[in-house]
């Protein structure tokens, strides 16, 4: 199964986290973005599902359309989930191990109960050969399979 990262240049940068399941996208904005780091949670609110066309999108969404401005893929790769997919959405924790450029090794998504609006979970790097204390994401926002330079990515049309 598949995973994408895009980095999403809208209002405020954010990163898009999708794992492909059930056929669809299930996806996560991360307004800090992903972690290698296990002691940093990364607050990943759950956004509406996207089709599975969208894991290779990188462009500008137009003014005036939700979520508009560029949109670059950060990241991508497969993922290998650990347990039942569906049960794991339904009782609010996900555990996968990823194989992308940037992000590597176990992860869990943990959804905060009793918190806000429901959809709030937690992204979480856990404890392997590839976690790295003092991994900063600054230092790594070079998209991971970019097309061409952002200003000359054309506009998506937009239906």
């Amino acid at each position: 199964m598949r995973f994408v990262v895009h980095e999403h240049h809208s209002t405020h940068l954010h990163f898009d986290f999708r794992l492909e399941i059930t056929g669809v996208l299930k996806s996560w904005a991360i307004p800090k973005g992903p972690s290698m780091n296990p002691a940093e949670k990364r607050l990943a609110v759950m956004v509406e599902d996207h089709s599975l066309e969208y894991i290779d999108f990188e462009g500008i969404i137009p003014e005036g359309h939700y979520g508009a401005g560029p949109v670059l893929i950060w990241d991508s790769g497969e993922f290998q989930p650990e347990g039942d997919l569906e049960s794991g959405l339904k009782k609010g924790r996900l555990s996968f191990t990823l194989t992308g450029k940037k992000l590597k090794g176990s992860f869990s998504l943990i959804l905060m109960k009793g918190r806000g609006s429901g959809k709030e979970w937690l992204l979480i790097k856990r404890k392997d050969s590839f976690a790295k204390g003092d991994w900063k994401i600054k230092e790594d926002l070079t998209p991971a399979r970019k097309k061409k330079p952002v200003e000359k990515i054309p506009p998506c049309e937009m239906s």
